[in-house]
């Protein structure tokens, strides 16, 4: 059997994908607004969506009460929910401007990562690198300082180098590294309490080509060389899987090869649904042979693609997730100590983890802020089911070594421990304060890691 990254995603969804939310929604009145999850659900008083930044101005300045921004709704955290409006910035998008000399790229900050591709590519531009998942729409994925994968590389907040963004009150700033540059450096990551972003200048390089290649390797021989192969590769990470000896490894790297990126084998796809539809059927304790015996049958795959085509991929099937960074020395025992404990409490899960490195940065809130390299670690459930109970069992783990939360992703932290594991988060509150000091940018959510 050959099994890619992207089938196996696919597959996972296969094994149950059908969310628990739709016979809810349907018994409410108002008109309700939703995660790409389902997870995450709420009744605003209405939606707005500005064509431009002086319609933006125009409503901030005659309206008062609760806002919230948001774009593709693929945060799986509540930061979006609110009774007030939502301000959604679908049509603050595209491709703005560019300099040929400096490879750096405007956006308006509605644009969907997975719109930005074939724009930069006919500008003879490419992004430095991409999530896995490109659903969301730029100011999202920077506002929750969303990242990639690789040693080398920050994330997508620290390829920021302008943005706009538009006050409670309906003022207009501009920020970079000279100008306003603490509020750049809180804004490039500001979970959307700082104002309304409307764009976003990034550096980017020339166009590129990337080989991927995935294959099955002992969990245990991918951690003691994973420093090494994470200096040697563009991009390497790993998916364990649960109950198992075994992870699919992905290692990408640049190359001047010929495009080669077939789609993925229904046949190949098909058995793996198969495989974890059954698994999922078995007592926990009784997984641990099936999965290993499926897995030593998992062939290597390899394609050659477009640096965005090879970057991202698409997960039909919806899920929630949990995801923390620990610093990069720690990384190791930590996931041993998650992939450990789901066996010891025979939790009932089958969806693979992912681990992987991210490059130190700069910004105010961004998980790898500071002055060490950061092992992200995600856990995921599928959203038909409940993930509370096993995300409750795995968080505390995160918590042993250092982790820091995705804002983006499901956590239970709050005001106090935050403020212990980001040095400038006390800037950020009093900054928030003043550019928002009637709290209109404040959903339940959001008062709670900020006010307390």
């Amino acid at each position: 059997m050959k099994i890619s990254r992207r089938q196996m995603l696919a597959s996972t969804a296969l094994a149950g994908l059908f969310s628990p939310f739709a016979s809810v929604l349907s018994q409410q009145k108002a008109a309700p607004w939703r995660n790409w999850s389902g997870g995450q659900v709420c009744y605003p008083s209405g939606r707005f969506s500005p064509a431009s930044e002086t319609e933006l101005q125009d409503f901030l300045r005659r309206t008062s009460g609760e806002i919230r921004p948001v774009g593709s709704g693929h945060s799986f955290s509540a930061l979006v929910p609110t009774d007030g409006h939502l301000i959604v910035i679908d049509q603050l998008s595209g491709l703005l401007d560019h300099d040929a000399q400096t490879l750096q790229a405007t956006f308006g900050a509605g644009t969907r990562l997975g719109d930005m591709g074939e724009p930069l590519a006919r500008i003879g531009q490419a992004m430095l690198n991409l999530p896995d998942i490109d659903r969301q729409t730029l100011a999202g994925a920077t506002a929750t300082a969303t990242h990639g994968t690789g040693i080398a590389f920050t994330c997508l907040s620290g390829f920021v180098t302008s943005l706009r963004l538009v006050t409670p009150d309906g003022d207009v700033i501009d920020t970079s590294p000279t100008s306003n540059s603490d509020l750049f450096d809180a804004a490039r990551v500001s979970l959307g309490a700082l104002g309304i972003v409307t764009q976003m200048t990034l550096q980017n390089r020339a166009p590129y080509k990337l080989k991927a290649r995935n294959w099955v390797q002992p969990i245990e021989e991918v951690l003691e060389t994973f420093d090494e192969s994470a200096a040697n590769h563009r991009h390497f990470e790993m998916f364990p899987l649960t109950h198992s000896d075994y992870a699919l490894v992905l290692a990408i790297d640049e190359t001047d090869e010929d495009i080669n990126n077939p789609p993925p084998s229904p046949e190949d796809e098909a058995a793996f649904a198969q495989a974890m539809a059954f698994w999922a059927t078995l007592p926990a304790k009784e997984r641990f042979a099936e999965i290993n015996a499926m897995a030593r049958q998992i062939g290597p795959t390899e394609a050659v693609d477009e640096s965005y085509r090879i970057l991202s991929n698409i997960r039909n099937g919806r899920f929630n997730e949990m995801e923390y960074s620990v610093p990069a020395e720690a990384g190791a025992d930590c996931l041993r100590e998650i992939l450990r404990t789901v066996i010891e409490k025979e939790v009932d899960v089958v969806f693979p983890l992912e681990y992987r490195y991210v490059k130190r940065d700069d910004t105010w809130l961004s998980m790898s802020a500071g002055d060490y390299d950061h092992a992200a670690i995600s856990i995921h459930r599928m959203a038909s089911e409940d993930y509370r109970p096993y995300f409750d069992l795995i968080e505390p783990i995160f918590w042993k070594y250092g982790g820091r939360p995705h804002w983006g992703k499901v956590h239970s932290l709050d005001k106090a421990r935050l403020e212990q594991l980001y040095p400038r988060f006390k800037d950020f509150q009093m900054l928030q304060a003043e550019l928002d000091p009637a709290g209109r940018l404040l959903n339940p959510h959001l008062k709670k890691l900020l006010v307390g």
